[in-house]
């Protein structure tokens, strides 16, 4: 295994990146996005307002995780923030630091689209902004769908992806005059069409005031999915004023994001898939459930794989 290609800078992909590269390999990070991090995302708007836009917060189950969450916090990448119900962690200055911590001193190329993958004699050949580039092994940590698209007609690995389902969601960013006092920090309704709302800017380093993330319900989102932009925020807009008692006319700033696969709702059920003939495999979050931590154990499981099975 002298050369693999990881698709997808979320934390899956630098989780099996990091992972490989500790163990003297030397991975290759492929991303189409400007930014690493997937959906521990931060959008930071030309003005310099920011918002946490996809996951809120990260909790760890398992010690490995937790040990990672505990070295980040050490090292400034993950902090506190306290709201109604307890102590959460979270990604300092933004959401995205963990990610940028998880991948620091890998080789990953931002705005890079795959668009396909071919099994040869000598491996894999990638098609990367429409030129091809072969390696030994493949990792694509991208949602499920997105990696049907990647595979030729017909490959086995289509019928278990196939079966992956996912929920939307909706998501809005607000940021309200400073002299509007906040009614709560956080309100999670998951009956109401916007079933998290959050004052985004009480997260610890941040350097935005009265800066809100509302997030739709699946239900809600799923029905309002291909709204145009202008018309997303409008209606959320509404949506968020009701629950929070601020006046639709005074934001500052609104903007909304389309996350087609938020979450996942019907998970592949294990770790990873994988190709029974050479190295080839699938992963993220879908794999197992709707989390930070779920990500990292997938990405992290395929890197073990790899070099047990192909080391």
């Amino acid at each position: 295994m002298n050369s693999i290609a990881v698709i997808g800078a979320g934390i899956s992909g630098l989780a099996c990146a990091a992972r490989l590269k500790d163990a003297g390999l030397a991975p290759v990070v492929l991303d189409k996005g400007r930014n690493i991090g997937g959906r521990l995302a931060t959008r930071i708007t030309r003005t310099g307002l920011q918002f946490d836009h996809s996951a809120q917060y990260i909790k760890a189950n398992t010690d490995g995780f937790a040990d990672l969450l505990r070295n980040a916090q050490e090292a400034g990448a993950v902090g506190p923030w306290q709201i109604q119900h307890g102590t959460r962690l979270v990604g300092t200055p933004g959401m995205r630091s963990l990610a940028t911590y998880i991948g620091d001193g890998l080789d990953v190329r931002q705005n890079t689209k795959v668009s396909a993958l071919r099994e040869t004699a000598a491996g894999y050949d990638v098609t990367i902004d429409g030129a091809v580039e072969t390696f030994d092994g493949v990792v694509s940590t991208v949602p499920a769908p997105q990696a049907i698209d990647l595979l030729e007609d017909g490959h086995p690995c289509i019928k278990e992806l196939a079966r992956v389902e996912f929920h939307p969601c909706l998501t809005l960013m607000v940021m309200v005059p400073a002299d509007q006092a906040p009614p709560f920090t956080t309100l999670r309704e998951p009956d109401q069409p916007l079933s998290w709302i959050a004052l985004d800017s009480s997260k610890p380093g941040r350097t935005s005031r009265n800066c809100w993330v509302a997030q739709a319900s699946p239900d809600w989102s799923r029905a309002h999915l291909e709204l145009d932009a202008d018309a997303m925020v409008e209606q959320m807009l509404d949506l968020f004023c009701a629950r929070t008692g601020f006046d639709p006319a005074t934001p500052v700033y609104a903007s909304a994001h389309r996350w087609r696969y938020a979450a996942v709702s019907k998970p592949l059920g294990r770790p990873f898939l994988n190709a029974n003939s050479k190295p080839l495999y699938f992963g993220g979050d879908w794999c197992l459930e709707a989390r930070v931590e779920a990500a990292w154990l997938s990405g992290t499981a395929i890197a073990e794989d790899i070099l047990q099975v192909h080391g």
